[in-house]
């Protein structure tokens, strides 16, 4: 019964295919630009990871502006499905380190690695796990040997922030509207987190899923090509529902006194995940802005 309740809400968190991409994984999706990109001044690749329930015309516009921004990168875009609440799938990205390694990023059997510049592109914290699980299979297939020669921005959209049950069942209730699959999701959720709240009274040891997020998000290098100078952008607002904006800023603070480049936009009014759409011209700005400062500190090296 319970197999056949997690086909149910994996066939309807199916991700539909994304325009103007090939599919390469499951939710996962390159628009390869085999055109090398020369100008040390714009990422060759951006990464872009989506927030849960994050449909393609959705993530549409952010493709779209990247595209316009820097029309020479290539971008792989990882959507968030409801089944990241209650498993890691490493096998599942792995489709992005094969992508990064073809378009010379990451070190392969190919000698041709160039000087990876990457820009990555974080909404909320259902796609901040998919990271952070990418950067420890990064860690255990490359090791903590750093990728030389690369320039790199992070920027993280209304994220991260640990919250609590509650939040955590809002935003599923956001995320999916299905009548059938939203209640047996609420049930796994709840189940998951009671226990996991069960278990770090008992061991004292941090189980809570978010916040063990906010731990690993200090680490200046959670991805492999990033490391203590890679400027990190926090977007994030007063009027967002799902993430508190106190908890985002304590998250920079902390980030700031370890050493990591940090700047931060708060919006007023925008809701969870929507500053672009709200306020573009500040939003793409302060994108740019940051992207800037990773590649001219990489061009003084």
């Amino acid at each position: 019964m319970i197999t056949g309740r997690f086909a149910i809400v994996r066939s309807l968190s199916t991700a539909r295919p994304l325009e103007g991409f090939r599919t390469i994984g499951t939710g996962i999706y390159l628009r390869d630009n085999h055109e090398q990109c020369q100008d040390t001044r714009s990422p060759n690749v951006v990464l872009i990871f989506g927030w849960l329930g994050a449909h393609p015309r959705h993530l549409r516009n952010y493709t779209s502006a990247y595209a316009k921004l820097y029309p020479k990168a290539s971008q792989i875009v990882v959507q968030c499905n409801t089944d990241l609440l209650w498993t890691t799938r490493s096998a599942r990205l792995k489709p992005v380190i094969d992508a990064l390694e073809a378009l010379h990023c990451l070190p392969s059997s190919s000698p041709a690695q160039q000087p990876a510049r990457i820009l990555t592109h974080v909404f909320s914290n259902g796609d901040s796990l998919q990271m952070t699980l990418l950067g420890h299979i990064l860690q255990q297939k490359y090791g903590s040997t750093p990728v030389l020669g690369s320039a790199s921005a992070l920027i993280l959209d209304s994220c991260p922030a640990a919250g609590d049950l509650k939040s955590v069942k809002l935003a599923v209730r956001t995320a999916i509207r299905n009548p059938i699959a939203r209640p047996i999701v609420l049930a796994i959720v709840h189940a998951i987190y009671s226990v996991r709240f069960g278990l770090s009274l008992l061991f004292g040891k941090q189980m809570i899923m978010l916040e063990k997020l906010k731990i690993e998000m200090w680490n200046p290098r959670i991805l492999s090509w990033m490391g203590l100078h890679t400027p990190r952008l926090y977007l994030f607002s007063r009027n967002d529902k799902l993430i508190s904006w106190q908890e985002v800023t304590r998250h920079a603070e902390i980030a700031k006194e370890r050493g990591m480049d940090v700047r931060c936009e708060l919006f007023e009014e925008s809701a969870h995940v929507a500053h672009a759409r709200v306020e573009p011209e500040r939003y793409w700005s302060s994108m740019q802005n940051a992207w800037a400062v990773a590649a001219k500190e990489k061009r003084g090296d």
